[in-house]
């Protein structure tokens, strides 16, 4: 019984620490959610980009990982364009909280990996290196929990029928964030 306490008041101290999300040795865990779309007039167009993402901060503020992402756009009587795209990503987060929203932190993102953009029918692709930046923002919902909007710039370049692809694109998401042993242990050694 002492352990499911112990447990049960750990959780609940690392849930309430106030900036601790961002730490050195922290992870972060979630993803961005851009262009869904279901339309309902013709030409009925579905389309979707899911992004999930995976990041340690090596040092306060500063986490870098990995990304996966996977785009779908199809409308009847049309061709379907496919994207994806695997590869690093790198995210700085402001020092301070922001004024008018306390629980919320402006951010930049960057990434470098390898991606495509498929369109079916001979409607051309372009396969390569595949960059991104931009500025975002994360309001915590909770200490753990940061819903976020990021807008950046994309640029593909390749090869394939058309050598590069840009755009600009807003997308929402959330992240976790979960306590590395670090922060646990502090927590824990306040705790005594």
């Amino acid at each position: 019984m002492k352990k499911i306490l112990a447990s049960l008041i750990l959780s609940v101290a690392i849930g309430g620490t106030v900036n601790a999300q961002i730490q050195k040795g922290n992870i972060m865990v979630g993803g961005n959610l851009t262009n869904i779309n279901l339309g309902l007039d013709n030409p009925k167009v579905f389309s979707v980009d899911i992004t999930p993402k995976a990041g340690w901060f090596i040092q306060d503020n500063l986490a870098v990982g990995g990304y996966v992402n996977f785009g779908l756009e199809t409308a009847k009587n049309s061709s379907t364009t496919t994207s994806y795209g695997v590869g690093a990503l790198g995210r700085y987060y402001t020092g301070k909280d922001v004024e008018v929203l306390k629980h919320g932190r402006f951010f930049a993102e960057a990434t470098a990996g390898i991606g495509g953009v498929n369109v079916s029918n001979g409607g051309g692709n372009t396969n390569g290196l595949n960059l991104s930046i931009g500025p975002g923002f994360a309001y915590f919902i909770t200490p753990n929990i940061g819903l976020e909007t990021l807008l950046k710039y994309n640029g593909l370049v390749g090869f394939g029928s058309a050598t590069t692809q840009n755009n600009l694109n807003l997308s929402f998401g959330f992240q976790i964030y979960l306590p590395g042993q670090r922060t646990a242990n502090k927590v824990k050694s306040d705790m005594q």
